[in-house]
């Protein structure tokens, strides 16, 4: 008897323990990882930590369900991080372009688990039905962070505080990648759009993330260089102290410096990585298979972003940015309209990009037609990697 009603206890239990999982939706076992190469302290990583806090608490799930680690290297590190991660969670995202093939490991010893990597590149040709690459047209928000940095230049031109032959952008960039040479290519279109006059002049700091190098690379822009405004695509506040140090008008990326730098802090544009981290989550959940290798977020479904203009930018700015923003949603503007821009003084009606990422550094795709280059549409990381007249480069990444 005492046997019978222990079994009855256990059944109980089991029963009323699977109620509680169909009424949760599963929520309560699933399990989200992320990797990270930095901590909070890069504002490349930070904005990826914070995209995904955001997508667990607009899908309902709780802070227990992810297993962040960070400052994993892009080496083996990683596919033991992730190899690790394969056996308690569902689904493992990465946020560092050299954890890619890490990750591409753990994916091929780990087949239930969905391995998810921004920024990466060769999801669409490795043949994995559980391993996916995301990245956004984050060329339309550099475009548009370049227009307040045009319109910036142009106010400093009005006071007579620069000659319009003086309105040289300085651009700290990590390394000589298609990621970085499309960004920093449509933030000087944007600029240009409203700044005919505006040239850039490009540094290289060989790092994602060093604070030193890239605070080091804006000084020189500014002292050296003749810049008057700066950007950058690198992880540290490096590049905006300086220019706060030094008074001269900053275009941060992946965030404000609005806090940090309040006399300098043009404008910020960013990856916001939560409807993606959403899709694919709530899709792993709900058991429905994703057959789209390449997420490509944009502004429409608002992976694109901009942060309020600070007070640092020129009347009018957040007008002529939403205007700009409205053409780019609507597809009457394109940031790479081969109208805008030479190389070597001549148009560029043709041109073969390395989409497929075989290691062999070989276009074989077209990507310019209908009067313009089709960046991240053939897959989502970036490859526009043309060198356009105006914009000059200083040093190479080693």
């Amino acid at each position: 008897m005492k046997k019978l009603f222990n079994l009855f206890i256990v059944l109980c239990l089991v029963v009323v323990s699977s109620v509680c999982l169909v009424a949760c939706g599963g929520k309560k076992t699933f399990k989200v990882g992320l990797i990270c190469l930095h901590d909070e302290s890069s504002t490349y990583d930070k904005n990826f930590i914070d995209s995904m806090y955001r997508a667990l608490e607009n899908l309902g799930l709780e802070e227990s369900q992810l297993e962040l680690v960070t400052g994993i290297g892009e080496d083996e590190s990683c596919y033991q991080k992730a190899s690790e991660l394969a056996q308690t969670c569902d689904i493992v995202f990465a946020d560092s372009f050299g954890h890619e093939d890490y990750m591409i490991q753990a994916a091929k010893e780990n087949k239930d688990v969905w391995f998810c990597h921004s920024t990466g590149t060769k999801a669409h040709t490795a043949g994995l039905a559980n391993y996916y690459n995301a990245f956004a047209s984050i060329y339309e928000g550099r475009y548009l962070a370049g227009i307040a940095a045009g319109m910036k230049l142009n106010e400093m031109i009005a006071a007579n505080e620069i000659t319009a032959e003086q309105a040289i952008i300085g651009y700290v960039g990590a390394f000589d990648y298609a990621e970085v040479i499309s960004g920093y290519t449509s933030f000087f279109l944007g600029a240009r759009s409203v700044c005919p006059s505006a040239t850039m002049k490009v540094r290289y700091t060989s790092s994602w993330y060093d604070f030193d190098k890239e605070k080091s690379a804006a000084e020189a822009l500014m002292q050296n260089d003749g810049c008057v405004l700066i950007s950058q695509h690198a992880d540290s506040y490096g590049a905006p102290e300086a220019c706060e140090k030094a008074g001269v008008p900053n275009v941060a990326y992946n965030g404000s410096t609005a806090a940090k730098c309040p006399n300098t802090y043009v404008v910020s544009s960013k990856i916001d990585w939560a409807p993606y981290y959403e899709y694919m989550i709530q899709a792993k959940m709900d058991g429905e298979e994703v057959s789209e290798k390449d997420y490509t977020g944009s502004l429409s479904t608002g992976s694109v972003k901009l942060d309020a203009v600070g007070s640092c930018a020129a009347a009018g700015t957040q007008a002529a940015i939403d205007a700009a923003a409205a053409q780019l949603k609507a597809g009457t503007l394109h940031v790479f309209d081969i109208n805008t821009f030479t190389v070597d003084g001549q148009k560029v009606t043709s041109h073969l990009a390395d989409v497929d990422d075989f290691g062999d550094f070989k276009g074989e795709t077209e990507v310019i037609k209908d009067g313009y280059f089709h960046e991240s549409e053939y897959r989502s990381a970036p490859y526009f990697d043309l060198r356009i007249d105006g914009i000059t480069e200083l040093n190479k990444a080693e």
